[in-house]
């Protein structure tokens, strides 16, 4: 079965010899990682082809991880939405309660594989962080993950699951102390030790190989929803992007299923308090990678604000801008409180508590779900749980 085998051969696009997707993408660091990067992306082209590889992950995926996840249908929500049919991919199902576990378990296969005993990773939300360190708990390695000073305050309950699990967390101040910093303190200490640890980059953004591997291990998420059903539209909020290339690429070369990406809108982009890559961005370098960003007129990074911890970056995957500019996918944004709505909908319409990062998924589903009442079924890849938003959204809600 298909959906039992997270590989990510054809039809997924692949990166050129210069990495990039089309006019994006690419491999702009120091000189001390350039050679680390080479030896990851030889060694993962060779993995790619490895059967046995693919196999001990799928096996990892069934028993330990829970896939497949199942789609649930939403009536509740459809009818009070008034919307097209449409059916949950419950990625929140996994253990640690996100996507994030997929690309985790295989990157920390690839690097027990290359012989490396330690592992650095950066979060934002904190899931792609607990759930790193769970597959270094579960593989024996060293882990240390860098999160944003902002971000240890609002996902307190992430950072106790990350301690429990054996991982050391590093608060980093500098900057917005959000995700973009985690990832510049996190990138700063890959390059100090690359010979012993192995950078688990938590999204489909950063130098060649990271946006090709990241993409082909979410895949999985895809290729589970074509054999559970073809759909005439696939939605999927958008930070890096991870969950959203891991549900779009396998429809890519279907232009009969459309494909929504939804970025953070935050404030509004009148307060400049958003993060909207590809709505209000332009191409630049970040991270090591060429693709649409924030930036002010200078060139300098801009600063950034969500709600969703896990949307605050000011970035997104180079495979997205591609998508973008080629026009293959729409990508939208809402607001906070649109995303703050859509968490409450959910709960009450289902039972079930969503991460804030799906929330703005559902937000636009709730807003444009009624003009395309007949266009079902849709699929909405639900990210992540929300129980480590809980606080948050009473604090915000006043109710905390």
């Amino acid at each position: 079965m298909l959906s039992q085998v997270p590989a990510g051969p054809a039809p997924l696009q692949e990166p050129d010899v210069r990495g990039r997707f089309g006019d994006f993408g690419g491999r702009f660091v120091p000189e001390t990682l350039v050679q680390a990067l080479q030896e990851l992306a030889e060694a993962y082209a060779k993995l790619r082809d490895d059967a046995s590889f693919w196999q001990e992950l799928a096996a990892l995926m069934s028993s330990y991880s829970g896939r497949p996840t199942p789609l649930y249908r939403a009536q509740r929500l459809q009818q009070k939405v008034d919307g097209p049919e449409l059916w949950l991919k419950r990625e929140d199902l996994n253990h640690t309660g996100s996507h994030k576990i997929n690309n985790c378990l295989g990157q920390a296969l690839l690097a027990r594989r290359l012989g490396k005993t330690t592992i650095l990773a950066e979060t934002g939300a904190g899931q792609h962080g607990v759930a790193t360190a769970t597959v270094c708990a579960l593989l024996d390695m060293k882990c240390r993950v860098y999160m944003g000073a902002e971000d240890v305050r609002r996902q307190a309950l992430n950072v106790s699951r990350m301690r429990l699990l054996g991982a050391e967390v590093v608060p980093v101040e500098s900057g917005s102390r959000t995700l973009k910093d985690a990832t510049n303190e996190a990138l700063r200490a890959w390059v100090g030790q690359v010979d012993e640890a192995h950078y688990i980059l938590g999204s489909v953004v950063g130098p060649h190989p990271y946006p090709w591997m990241v993409r082909d291990f979410q895949s999985v998420i895809g290729h589970e929803i074509a054999e559970q059903l073809w759909p005439r539209r696939v939605i999927a909020c958008v930070g890096g992007g991870s969950n959203a290339a891991g549900a779009f690429a396998r429809f890519v070369p279907h232009p009969e299923v459309k494909l929504v990406g939804v970025e953070a809108g935050g404030h509004g982009f009148a307060t400049g308090q958003h993060c909207a890559s590809l709505g209000r961005g332009k191409p630049g370098v970040l991270h090591g990678s060429l693709t649409y960003l924030l930036q002010d007129d200078f060139g300098q990074v801009s600063d950034t604000h969500s709600i969703s911890a896990g949307l605050d970056y000011p970035g997104v995957g180079p495979e997205h801008s591609s998508w973008a500019t080629s026009g293959r996918v729409e990508y939208h944004s809402v607001s906070d409180e649109e995303a703050l709505d859509a968490f409450e909908l959910l709960c009450r319409c289902e039972g079930i508590v969503p991460a804030l990062e799906s929330s703005h998924a559902l937000a636009w589903y709730a807003r444009e779900g009624p003009k395309h009442k007949q266009d079902g079924p849709w699929v909405l890849c639900l990210s992540g749980r929300g129980d480590k938003d809980v606080q948050e959204v009473l604090r915000l809600r006043g109710l905390a």
